[in-house]
């Protein structure tokens, strides 16, 4: 006899009750916990705001990123259509801040997704393996830990060029560091779990194990230090754009919008106002997600 048939009343309140009685699911806890946080839920709302200006936001300008207009030069905002201002050379502000918030953020995903493939792999393989294998790796990792991270990404760039795709490799490269030491303590911890013994026992490769049983059971760490590694990629970007070896003019990202709004705050300050304004938010908002991320998924706070 079914579940159903057993409980008197509506289909609802049986399939409500069979829920209750199959339980829920570490990630079902997880996620009820996360949209709990009132904090995390603000967070992702504005940043999802965000990324809907990156990408409908220069559709809904009347200039292009990069139009230059003689007679708009430092127009304050409100004037002559603009909504922001304009810079130094008439282009729009907003339009450039549309433009540059999609390249920071598309900077920020990409090369965390490469830090991501890069250190997992690694730190995975590393602890998992252990011995000597462990010692080689993590002693490479120690080296170019060793190493200013800057000076490493400017290295780089200055050996490859100054490609925006190049830019996403180069923060990408250095910024798998951490996220290999991560992986290689959890690792460390998993291998030695009964299920894993069991995958042994089966059989199963060293590469089938790590791939199909390890790198699972690190996601809910690893999606937490994602979410801090975008924004410390936007800062490590902007950085490297105030120096003039980040993206290339005419193209923006809020590094090059800060960079030129310092240089003409004094005739213009809404040139530094509002990409300021715009980084501190985007970046506050992946905070919040990573600390939600982070105490929801924590054992210790279950």
């Amino acid at each position: 006899m079914t579940v159903s048939a057993m409980i008197p009343g509506s289909p609802e309140r049986a399939d409500l009750l069979k829920a209750a009685v199959r339980g829920r699911s570490l990630w079902d806890d997880a996620r009820r916990r996360l949209f709990r946080n009132k904090a995390a839920v603000a967070g992702m709302v504005v940043l999802a705001l965000m990324v809907a200006l990156s990408l409908i936001g220069p559709l809904l300008v009347p200039y292009a990123y990069d139009t230059v207009t003689k007679s708009d030069v430092w127009s304050a905002p409100g004037v002559r259509g603009h909504l922001i201002g304009a810079d130094s050379l008439g282009r729009d502000l907003l339009a450039r801040l549309f433009a540059g918030l999609g390249v920071s953020l598309g900077i920020g995903v990409v090369a965390t997704a490469v830090s991501l493939v890069i250190g997992v792999a690694w730190g995975a393989t590393a602890g998992y393996l252990g011995g000597r294998v462990d010692e080689v790796m993590m002693r490479i990792v120690d080296t170019l830990y060793s190493l200013p991270f800057i000076f490493f990404v400017i290295l780089l760039m200055v050996v490859f060029g100054k490609n925006i795709f190049l830019i996403f490799l180069a923060i990408g490269a250095v910024e798998w560091l951490t996220m290999a030491r991560i992986v290689r303590g959890q690792t460390l911890s998993l291998k030695q779990k009964e299920f894993i013994e069991a995958a042994r026992a089966a059989g199963l490769t060293s590469s089938a194990i790590i791939l199909r049983h390890i790198v699972p059971n690190l996601l809910g760490p690893v999606v937490v230090y994602v979410t801090l590694t975008i924004p410390a990629i936007i800062i490590a970007e902007s950085f490297l754009s105030f120096l003039g070896l980040g993206v290339q003019a005419p193209m923006a990202s809020l590094g090059t919008l800060i960079a030129g709004g310092a240089q003409d705050m004094e005739m213009a300050p809404w040139l530094l106002i509002f990409p300021s304004a715009v980084m501190i938010i985007t970046l506050m908002a992946f905070n919040f997600i990573g600390d939600g991320l982070r105490d929801a998924i924590d054992p210790k706070d279950r």
